[in-house]
């Protein structure tokens, strides 16, 4: 042991490598700058090159915890403290909170370091309302192995850090990016506004790099903004020193007004040798459903306006334009994706905006063809079968009955719907969609409790009351999706409803047919539920193609001009009631048309009477 030692101190120090040194060296210096970066990423976010960046989006059916695991990966990155008392942190929305779905995509940005390799990533996170899987139901197996599942809880946090690491080790980089170093370049991907600081955008890093006090250029309205704020969404917003290629965040430029900001633009640098190539943008969202929307008060309307610009700003699927109704003065024709989201977007109106809204029926896109196309203007090519076809999407659009003797056909929108429920509620949901003029085409038995049931159904028939009778003749058990498949013929008529004669456009629905004589009548009923009696008597008709079908009478109040008479003659008496004969009939030919009062119309489209109150003799 000791002629050991003294032989290895005899021994001369071996020489070193110095590329072996260099390699240590580096090791230690990448270690340390690793540890660097995952202590505070915000200070060294210029290290997040598109190699650290990882983009995904969590994309399931509704009510299915989307939210809940983006809570849960939120949590184990650090980005937000586990507080069960605030789930869903990212639904922000008051409706979503109250309704339990997420209404609007969010993006969260997190960090996140390896544990194998100790490499801290940048993860961009996009929570997306609930997507329809019609497929899903239908083959019951996806093309996946079962080797490469994760078995997950969002509820109890089981299995969710193998998702972290399964986001860094699948999902590829960024790609196609220009240099951090060559021309700022961004995709405006959504937009909100905030009160204290106007428009803020949210954008995708393309090229370049961006800091705070550089101007950029929108190519859509050519205007140049100076940056007075960025950073990302942590998943509040975090101001960070800058944003660079392959990054994703938000930007404060100043806007003031929402029709400076669209969805798709490209923002570039104003000091660039050219201005670039712009994005293609977004396709625009196909609308399926309109409605009215005008205020319940007719000087509300600028507020009413401000109110659908701001929302419209992170919502560009709706589609707006101005119209005016006799009864209900200046509004707006809303086009939709939905009848939940139509529900949804009022309710957000009324909530964030504090303004009230009244609602018309809710009608759907139908076609018309004509005999003589000379006779018609605005017909548009691609329509049923190749053929030019008017379209109305607004019952005032619907041709006159003069005009009916030109009219070749009409075509309304079709869907095929897929119900899942147990199989005691089979006959009620055949019951029902045969009553909606359904046509079954699939009957699957799914299981000893299930049953898959597919119809094809006129998109008109399930805006209404379809949803709340699915659920009272399944207890809630059933579920309904649907997908379009394009137009078919149908018998459509126009159902006018009249007051005193007149008719109320705002009243006006399309239908089809066989179903047009007991809506009018229903309606025609419920109108007379909600309506007070006034001074004069108040005929309510309903009319299809211009013929009466139902008619109810509201008697007129009488007011006693002779009560303060105490006898004497009785032509006195005559006399004032031969006066208020004529200041009835005045009145009633003044207000020929009379304008229903707003609260019942709401009531009437909401199919009830308003406050549950009814009409009782006065």
């Amino acid at each position: 042991m000791r002629i050991s030692l003294t032989a290895l101190s005899c021994c001369k120090t071996p020489r070193r490598n110095p590329r072996l040194l260099f390699a240590r060296h580096s090791s230690s210096t990448s270690a340390d700058t690793e540890a660097a970066i995952a202590a505070d990423p915000i200070a060294h976010f210029a290290s997040f090159t598109p190699d650290r960046i990882r983009n995904f989006s969590i994309i399931a059916h509704i009510d299915h915890g989307k939210s809940t695991l983006a809570d849960r990966l939120l949590e184990l990155t650090g980005t937000i403290t586990s507080d069960k008392d605030k789930p869903r942190i990212l639904d922000k929305l008051k409706v979503e909170k109250e309704r339990g779905i997420t209404v609007k995509a969010q993006t969260a940005s997190m960090f996140y370091t390896h544990p194998q390799t100790n490499k801290t990533y940048l993860l961009n996170l996009i929570d997306t309302p609930g997507h329809v899987l019609n497929q899903i139901a239908a083959t019951f197996e996806l093309d996946t192995s079962p080797e490469n599942v994760l078995h997950v809880s969002a509820k109890t946090g089981l299995g969710v850090p193998a998702v972290l690491s399964k986001v860094v080790e699948a999902i590829p980089p960024p790609s196609n990016l220009g240099s951090a170093n060559s021309d700022f370049k961004a995709l405006l991907f959504d937009t909100w506004y905030d009160s204290y600081v106007g428009v803020v955008c949210l954008i995708a890093v393309h090229s370049g790099t961006l800091k705070k006090g550089q101007r950029i250029t929108s190519y859509h309205t050519k205007n140049t903004y100076e940056v007075t704020q960025l950073g990302i969404m942590h998943p509040e917003q975090t101001p960070t020193p800058s944003l660079t290629a392959g990054q994703v965040g938000f930007l404060h430029l100043g806007m003031k007004t929402t029709r400076d900001a669209q969805i798709g633009d490209t923002f570039y640098s104003p000091t660039a040798a050219e201005a670039p190539t712009p994005f293609p943008g977004f396709k625009p969202a196909k609308s399926v459903v309109f409605a009215g929307a005008y205020p319940m008060d007719a000087s509300e309307f600028p507020k009413m306006q401000d109110a659908i610009d701001r929302l419209t700003l992170n919502d560009a699927s709706v589609a707006v334009s101005r119209e005016t109704s006799n009864a209900l003065g200046q509004g707006f024709r809303l086009g939709f994706l939905g009848t939940l989201h139509m529900d949804v977007f009022r309710q957000r109106l009324e909530e964030e905006h504090d303004s009230t809204v009244i609602n018309t029926a809710p009608t759907v896109s139908y076609q018309v063809s004509y005999v003589d196309e000379r006779k018609v203007v605005g017909l548009e090519a691609g329509g049923f079968e190749g053929r030019k076809v008017k379209w109305v999407r607004n019952p005032a659009e619907f041709p006159e009955p003069d005009d009916l003797s030109n009219v070749q056909g009409f075509y309304e929108p079709m869907v095929i719907g897929t119900l899942i429920c147990p199989l005691e509620y089979v006959g009620g949901l055949m019951e029902l969609c045969g009553s909606h003029r359904g046509e079954q085409m699939e009957y699957t038995v799914m299981d000893e409790t299930r049953v898959l049931l597919k119809y094809k159904l006129p998109m008109a028939e399930i805006l209404t009351d379809f949803y709340d009778q699915l659920k009272s003749r399944t207890q809630g058990y059933a579920t309904f999706d649907y997908e379009e498949c394009g137009y078919t013929p149908a018998d459509l008529v126009k159902v006018n409803l009249l007051l005193n004669g007149k008719p109320v456009d705002a009243l006006a629905t399309i239908v089809h047919r066989s179903r047009s004589t007991p809506i009018a009548k229903e309606w025609v009923k419920r109108l007379k539920n909600v309506m007070d009696r006034q001074l004069i008597e108040i005929v309510i008709q309903a009319s299809i193609n211009g013929k009466v079908v139902s008619r109810e009478t509201i008697s007129a109040l009488r007011k006693d001009v002779t009560a303060k008479l105490y006898g004497g003659d009785i032509t006195r008496k005559m006399k004032l009631l031969e006066k208020q004969k004529a200041g009835k009939k005045r009145m009633k030919s003044v207000a020929g048309g009379i304008q229903l009062p707003q609260e019942a119309f709401l009531s009437l489209i909401n199919g009830g009477d308003e406050g549950g109150k009814q009409k009782g003799k006065k």
